[in-house]
């Protein structure tokens, strides 16, 4: 198949990548109670699995992500998107099924891979699209992914109060149908003279953080972005046991919550950043949306019920700030024709931070809530977030500032 992809093909491509965010946020407020099921395990245990859980899935998105792009480009993208996606119904219905912990790790790992399929989808817009309209298109592409995240805890959340599995069992259906919708819709957009063989050397995801080492200036702030995400791993870690644990939360509680979360977090990181950041400069944005962050994280362990987490959620927006802000004084640090790299190293370095944070902050849950241990403080994960972002800030005023270069 090899014509002009048409409006059904792309909105193929973006309901592909949303679904790929559903799924990953369906999972977490379920995802408790399908372990205890599933483990026989108390809600202690069932964390550190859930962390071990998470690391599967964010881990073979990090592997396999830069080789399922290499690999559209040997075999064109037709046929990897429509693997990913088929793939992805699979591993839904493999979760939904699973009768033990092993089947959610084939499950996750089955997750991980095919939802690295967004790589793919960019490179079928960047076939279609004139370069003076990708931003607007990679901008769309980024809007799926909020969208997805907002959307897939919501969903999760109310299905599964009708059981842990449900909501694996109707995302599956989706994926089906999202399956046979591109099998008759979507083209082939790559050319057989464009495309080239497959090289396991391009496919390395730790080659990208070469970059920090050419341009030194990049190297402590990237200690910075590093520590944020790793400290911030808190809350994909531990925020539906927590909920659970700490106020009795059902799972659609759960998953309302975590769309609240990511919906003002959207806001203000869509909304705001550009006026916070013209109005008091990046350096200044960085250090608010740290110190909200680290504000954020105490109260979280203190908060005493809902009301207090919804308040909390508000104070928290700022932190949307750190991200843009940051990733701009790095691009101030390297040349302009070195930004595509920079930007990989920030990815590799947000996946690595991600991956260390979730189970760190898991083991850390599920010890502190253990009957026998030194403390009853389900609040504790957040305590050691907040220190390490904390430790962070005062590491961060320690940087000179980096002024916007203006080049001809």
């Amino acid at each position: 198949m090899s014509r002009r992809p048409g409006k059904f093909a792309v909105t193929f491509v973006f309901i592909t990548v949303f679904l790929d965010m559903v799924g990953f946020g369906l999972v977490m407020p379920v995802l408790p109670r399908l372990i205890e099921e599933v483990s026989g395990t108390d809600l202690a245990g069932a964390s550190i699995w859930g962390g071990w859980l998470f690391f599967a899935y964010g881990g073979m998105q990090f592997l396999f992500g830069p080789a399922i792009g290499n690999l559209s480009d040997a075999v064109g993208r037709r046929p990897v998107l429509l693997l990913s996606v088929f793939g992805l119904a699979i591993d839904y219905l493999l979760t939904g099924f699973a009768p033990s912990m092993l089947w959610l790790f084939v499950g996750r790992i089955f997750a991980g891979i095919c939802g690295a399929s967004y790589t793919t989808a960019n490179a079928f817009l960047a076939d279609i699209t004139k370069p003076a309209d990708r931003a607007r298109v990679f901008g769309l592409m980024g809007a799926a992914f909020g969208l997805g995240f907002i959307i897939g805890p919501a969903i999760g959340g109310l299905l599964g109060t009708f059981g842990p599995r449900v909501p694996f069992f109707v995302a599956a259906g989706i994926a089906l149908l999202n399956f046979a919708y591109g099998w008759f819709v979507l083209p082939e957009t790559l050319a057989p003279e464009n495309r080239r063989s497959f090289s396991l050397a391009r496919s390395n995801p730790v080659g990208a953080l070469k970059v920090f080492a050419q341009y030194r200036g990049v190297v402590p702030l990237s200690a910075v972005m590093f520590l944020y995400f790793l400290s911030t791993a808190v809350y994909p870690a531990i925020w539906a046991f927590w909920g659970i644990a700490a106020f009795g939360w059902s799972e659609a509680t759960v998953g309302l919550t975590l769309a609240a979360f990511g919906l003002i977090t959207a806001l203000a990181q869509g909304g705001l950043t550009g006026p916070v950041v013209k109005w008091m400069g990046e350096r200044n944005a960085a250090l608010f949306g740290l110190v909200m962050a680290v504000v954020a994280l105490v109260g979280y362990g203190l908060a005493p019920g809902l009301l207090a987490v919804l308040i909390l959620l508000v104070i928290h927006a700022p932190e949307g700030f750190v991200h843009p802000a940051l990733t701009a004084m790095m691009s101030h640090e390297a040349p302009d024709d070195a930004q595509g790299e920079i930007q990989g190293g920030i990815a590799s370095l947000q996946s690595i931070g991600m991956l260390l944070g979730t189970v760190l902050f898991a083991q850390v849950f599920g010890w502190f809530v253990e009957p026998g241990g030194s403390s009853v403080s389900v609040g504790a994960p957040f305590f050691l977030a907040a220190l390490m972002l904390a430790a962070t800030l005062v590491y961060f005023l320690t940087l000179r500032e980096v002024k916007p270069v203006t080049r001809p």
